[in-house]
């Protein structure tokens, strides 16, 4: 009896280890084949956020592209847009960890002067119907809504914080935590982008 026992057991750490192995098989297949659509998915959607934010370029700004960060994922990308060889403006892949979820990814064009030419939210995980009115909240075309946008304004001249913190943007309603951490993002990205700028980094040529 005893015998049996102990076969039924090793029966069935036998089949349940066949089964692990069959299931780590079949995701590592699963990881193999999705693995390059999914990296080719992002690499459109940042393209396409890259022709969002900044003037019409004839360059490719992905072969210019510049990191400037303390690690890999933190680093923020600098794409340099150009018509004819001169500098249009600079799309920028920068985030805040101050989201009311945590990290909240942004692309954000500049103008040559540093002002905000547009943007476009590229990650988040935001509360839906709040702070996910990021994606257009800071770009009205309605002019009431003006002090709310961050459209051809420039980080030098305007404060980049929320109306409620003494600033010059007025956040969205009810996710005050989500418009600081947009603006965060976007200040970071033009903090940098000016500092690149005085140390030679970003040429118009």
């Amino acid at each position: 009896m005893a015998g049996k026992k102990e076969s039924t057991f090793i029966n069935m750490v036998l089949v349940l280890f066949i089964v692990t192995l069959v299931a780590s098989a079949a995701l590592g297949g699963l990881y193999e084949l999705t693995k390059e659509p999914i990296a080719a998915a992002k690499l459109a959607k940042k393209l396409n956020a890259i022709k969002e934010v900044v003037p019409e370029f004839n360059n490719n700004p992905s072969d210019e592209v510049y990191k400037v960060g303390m690690s890999e994922k933190d680093s923020l990308e600098f794409y340099p847009a150009k018509k004819d060889g001169k500098l249009v403006g600079t799309a920028v892949k920068t985030f805040t960890t101050n989201g009311f979820s945590g990290y909240v990814w942004i692309m954000v064009g500049l103008k040559p002067d540093g002002s905000i030419n547009n943007y476009s939210v590229l990650e988040h995980k935001e509360t839906p119907g709040l702070g996910t009115k990021m994606a257009d909240w800071f770009k009205p075309t309605d002019p009431a809504k003006a002090k709310a946008s961050v459209i051809n304004k420039n980080p030098e001249t305007t404060n980049f914080t929320v109306s409620k913190d003494g600033g010059d943007i007025d956040a969205i309603t009810a996710a005050t935590i989500s418009s600081r951490a947009f603006l965060d993002a976007v200040q970071t990205a033009y903090n940098e982008y000016k500092k690149n700028q005085k140390e030679g980094g970003n040429s118009n040529e």
